[in-house]
């Protein structure tokens, strides 16, 4: 079985944990190439739905299918392997190298060590590390930044259909945040795997979407283009929305007034 032709689809999907509904009745097909991020407050459901589509949770009720095949008759461990998965700890094994960390999947697959050797060199060239400088340095060697891209690299190395990403440049400062959601942009434009992104962050939701998809308390309340995201009729949309604005805002301010007092 493979997942190659990248289809996510959540079929009137429950998860309930201790007598609560984590995710209720969900139902959204991904569709090959697109990117669909996942934007709500943090607790809403957003990982539990990752969790969901590469089977490290199953549903209370309804289905979740990755290429037409229910989770639950899939061999876990040989979905997961066609499953790339970037989180924002990144979670690099410290003792290897940085070439190592990004070729252990596809060693795990019993690729040729050339092919790995020739995957890994080509990945960090598209994740701006470049192999000469890189490949042979360790985790505590490299900036927040630069782990992050061996974390995209890693979760790539393998040449997955799908992609699931969960808040992977969260813990970055600004700059490096947005040097890397353009680097995410280009590499989609060239390899169009199926991602399902999650964030709390409406300007990166905005800039990497294909759709939202907005969660509130397990619940899908919209499905759009960014665009319509922001005229969405939904108060609970409008009160997101308003609150990042007047988060935005205040964080500008702040910026404002220690430039001043420089």
């Amino acid at each position: 079985m493979d997942a190659a032709n990248g289809t996510i689809q959540f079929q009137n999907v429950t998860y309930r944990q201790s007598n609560r509904d984590l995710i209720s009745r969900l139902n959204v097909m991904v569709q090959p190439g697109e990117t669909l991020v996942l934007l709500g407050r943090s607790g809403c459901g957003k990982t539990t739905t990752l969790k969901l589509a590469n089977g490290s949770l199953l549903p209370t009720q309804g289905t979740v299918k990755i290429a037409d095949r229910s989770t639950t008759q899939w061999n876990l461990i040989q979905l997961r392997r066609q499953i790339g998965y970037a989180i924002q700890e990144v979670g690099l094994f410290p003792h290897f190298t940085v070439a190592k960390n990004v070729g252990v999947v596809p060693s795990l697959l019993n690729w040729p060590p050339g092919q790995v050797q020739a995957r890994v060199y080509e990945l960090l060239e598209k994740v701006g590390l470049a192999p000469s400088q890189f490949a042979h340095r360790y985790p505590h060697q490299l900036s927040g930044g630069q782990k992050q891209r061996v974390g995209v690299a890693r979760a790539l190395a393998a040449d997955p259909p799908i992609l699931l990403m969960d808040e992977p440049f969260g813990a970055l400062d600004p700059i490096t945040r947005l040097e890397l959601q353009q680097e995410f942009l280009q590499l989609q434009q060239q390899l169009r795997k199926t991602i399902v992104f999650v964030t709390h962050d409406v300007q990166e939701a905005l800039l990497l979407a294909t759709r939202i998809g907005f969660i509130e308390a397990g619940r899908l309340i919209g499905l759009s283009s960014p665009q319509a995201f922001l005229n969405s009729p939904a108060p609970e949309a409008q009160d997101f929305l308003q609150g990042f604005k007047m988060a935005a805002d205040l964080q500008t301010s702040l910026q404002q007034q220690e430039n001043q007092s420089d």
